[in-house]
């Protein structure tokens, strides 16, 4: 079990920094807020990368846990409980984030990027940028943590710098999410758009997730 725990803590961790970030700095208000935002979210996942990968590989999103599934790191039943312990995880964060907000009438307000919903640019945007986004990020945790080829120990660090520059494309347009456990923890607090937008940010993470695992077989197995 002590993988699950480390998957629920992580995860956790990464939607409480992540996303406390993006309130706390009022994330979409000026460029500032935005490279803050995605600073914040790309060293949640090196700290933590560096604090639980060696216990269980820190997925710390179902997305990327279905790539590992679909290329044969993981068995379907740790693959299922890594997902339930990951969306725990998010709820626990998005709650601590909701008790500090609910606290302070400025943040309680949000962003202004429309985070956790698709915004003013509609749900094929949505779809479009959240499928290729973590696509993109899949493949880069796919072959940086392959065994033969990856990055060894600089992994971590290349994952998270790589969720940094997403960040800074996808903020835009979806608040960025590509991990359908960070989305539904916040959604279920939020309510409104952003849990009418949610089905989105759980159907486009896992078809990048599956497009990922096509092209990394494709280039990197033998």
């Amino acid at each position: 079990m002590k993988k699950y725990y480390a998957e629920m803590v992580g995860t956790m961790v990464l939607t409480l920094l992540g996303c406390g970030a993006a309130v706390s700095l009022n994330c979409g208000v000026d460029t500032a807020s935005v490279v803050g935002t995605a600073v914040a979210f790309g060293l949640a996942v090196v700290a933590m990368a560096y604090t639980i990968g060696g216990i269980s590989g820190c997925h710390i999103n179902p997305a990327i846990t279905l790539g590992c599934y679909l290329t044969k790191r993981i068995s379907g039943k740790d693959a299922a409980m890594y997902m339930l312990f990951q969306v725990i995880g998010a709820i626990i964060g998005a709650a601590i984030l909701f008790a500090l907000t609910s606290t302070d009438f400025l943040l309680a307000g949000g962003t202004t990027t429309g985070a956790n919903s698709c915004g003013d640019h509609g749900i094929l945007v949505g779809l479009i940028a959240e499928t290729v986004l973590t696509a993109l990020f899949v493949l880069v945790v796919l072959g940086t943590t392959d065994a033969k080829k990856g990055a060894g120990n600089f992994a971590g660090l290349a994952i998270g710098l790589s969720l940094i520059l997403i960040h800074l494309v996808g903020i835009h347009y979806t608040g960025t999410s590509v991990n359908p456990a960070r989305s539904i923890g916040p959604a279920l607090f939020e309510q409104g758009q952003a849990l009418a937008d949610l089905w989105v940010f759980i159907v486009a993470p896992f078809a990048g997730a599956v497009i990922a695992a096509g092209i990394w077989k494709a280039i990197g197995e033998e």
